[in-house]
């Protein structure tokens, strides 16, 4: 079945090449918040700015003409809550999606709390410990909504033990076997997702993710974390932060067989941004750079925020 998954259409069967460099293994990132009275401007990320339900079709109808059409959804609800998780907003904007592209783009939701809790948690507490039963069923629960309202792959970020199987299970209960899942399985506790947490207001009220994102020292750990969310059925992996993961890939595909991916992330991509408006470097040949790096060390998807400069660049 995972097989099945992965040649569903065009777009994620290129997702999962070895032998290739395709614009489909390129996904781009997009903010989607509730209230449009927000910000539009990313700290750090250049061009990429914050959208709303009257701007996401426009933006993606020129993604789509400048022959990007793999996307990675992160929404922002208006309202925060430990303990209401309401997704008409999400399902609406999906269907508006789907409604005017169909098959012509691959919708990726990413699937967490964090963007939802008044704690800007990924999951949920119960006291000072983590609420596992709740969180998971709460996260799949959201993930189906998500299909529901059009979403082509779920992409669970939480790190929780147990998630993917949790989602899994849950889309197959209710007859969405086909619908793959990217995780993210080697995901570590880092200093580069600053801006990204601005993006998504998404920052912990409290503490840190150490307790459950992994230690950057700990590669064995990285490794086995990916094994594990294989395991639980992942059809795709993934490392994040790319750039400081890059002797993970390999490994990680020889124990899985599955296809690896790699999370240029926010704080990684802005540094190209800052060095270029300080004109220290061009920020076209640097972003292909990092790009082909992440390919010579076995990546078969990248998630980059200049995922929509890949036909200006040559690809």
């Amino acid at each position: 079945m995972i097989l099945e998954r992965l040649h569903n259409n065009e777009i994620i069967n290129n997702m999962s090449l070895e032998s290739k460099f395709l614009r489909d293994q390129l996904v781009q990132p997009i903010f989607i918040h509730e209230d449009e009275k927000n910000e539009t401007t990313i700290p750090g990320l250049g061009k990429n700015k914050i959208l709303f339900e009257s701007n996401i079709i426009e933006t993606i109808s020129d993604d789509v003409k400048n022959g990007c059409r793999n996307f990675i959804l992160f929404f922002v609800p208006k309202t925060k809550s430990n303990n209401q998780f309401i997704t008409s907003f999400q399902e609406n904007i999906l269907l508006k999606i789907k409604k005017e592209f169909g098959s012509e783009v691959e919708i990726w939701v990413d699937l967490c709390l964090c963007s939802f809790t008044i704690t800007g948690h990924c999951c949920l507490f119960e006291g000072e410990n983590i609420n596992y039963a709740d969180s998971l069923e709460i996260m799949s629960d959201i993930a189906l909504s998500y299909v529901r309202g059009g979403a082509d792959g779920i992409a669970p970020s939480s790190m929780l033990n147990g998630i993917v199987h949790s989602v899994r299970k849950k889309l197959d209960l209710h007859d969405f076997k086909h619908i793959p899942i990217m995780s993210y399985s080697t995901k570590f506790a880092s200093n580069f997702y600053g801006p990204f947490r601005a993006a998504a207001d998404s920052s912990p009220s409290f503490g840190d993710r150490t307790s459950y994102q992994l230690d950057c020292t700990d590669k064995e750990n990285a490794i086995e974390s990916s094994v594990r969310f294989s395991e639980e059925g992942a059809d795709l992996l993934m490392v994040k932060p790319g750039l400081l993961s890059l002797d993970l890939i390999k490994p990680i595909i020889e124990k899985t067989k599955k296809p690896v991916g790699a999370y240029q992330v926010s704080g990684e991509y802005s540094s190209l941004v800052y060095l270029a408006d300080n004109k220290l470097i061009d920020f076209d040949s640097g972003l292909l750079e990092t790009w082909s790096t992440f390919k010579r060390a076995g990546a078969q998807y990248i998630i980059s925020y200049g995922s929509r400069y890949a036909k200006k660049l040559g690809l």
